[in-house]
């Protein structure tokens, strides 16, 4: 009968482990993390197709992205994007000869040299703010993004500008594949 209580006790302290285990994670995938996976080349070649990313979902409930952020948003597609800010708000955007200006100055893009080499033409094609968005600047509220693989990446100057609280959190983590993983710039 002894043997039995034990038993009978030991069964609960694991499932009150376990149940607190799994409330725990679901609190921090809910609230404060969650795992993505790249889908697509748009953001070759800092991200590859398949590499599994950490998002941070708290970052902008304290604070605003930061130019050269990675975020993933909610898209008008009804898909979630992985984009680095280019512009925020207040800013003027434009390309010119494969060079990013940012209020009429220009503006390094070292992520891009790696890309840049090797291609005929330019990576980015020339445009303006206002020629995509009926805006001059980027009103509050809102960031600019773009894909690494400008050739290839559906983003501001597809869908327009994004809305900051539709921004699910910045990502600067790949923990998959192993042998990538670590901080991404």
């Amino acid at each position: 009968m002894e043997a039995e209580g034990k038993k009978k006790n030991e069964v609960w302290e694991w499932s009150k482990a376990l149940l607190i285990a799994f409330g725990l994670a679901a609190i921090i995938r809910f609230f404060l993390f969650t795992p993505i996976v790249v889908d697509g080349e748009s953001m070759m070649p800092t991200l590859e197709h398949g590499d599994r990313m950490i998002v941070n979902k708290i970052g902008y409930d304290i604070g605003e992205p930061d130019r050269f952020d990675i975020i993933v948003f909610h898209a008008p597609e009804q898909k979630d994007y992985i984009k680095r800010v280019i512009g925020l708000p207040g800013d003027h955007v434009a390309y010119e000869e494969d060079q990013l200006f940012i209020n009429g100055e220009a503006v390094e893009e070292p992520y891009l040299d790696q890309y840049k080499t090797g291609i005929t033409g330019t990576l980015t094609e020339d445009f303006v703010l206002e020629d995509i968005t009926s805006h001059s600047t980027i009103p509050d509220g809102y960031v600019f993004v773009m894909g690494d693989n400008r050739r290839a990446s559906k983003d501001s100057r597809h869908i327009g500008l994004v809305p900051i609280d539709e921004v699910i959190g910045n990502t600067n983590f790949v923990f998959w594949p192993v042998d990538e993983a670590g901080i991404v710039k």
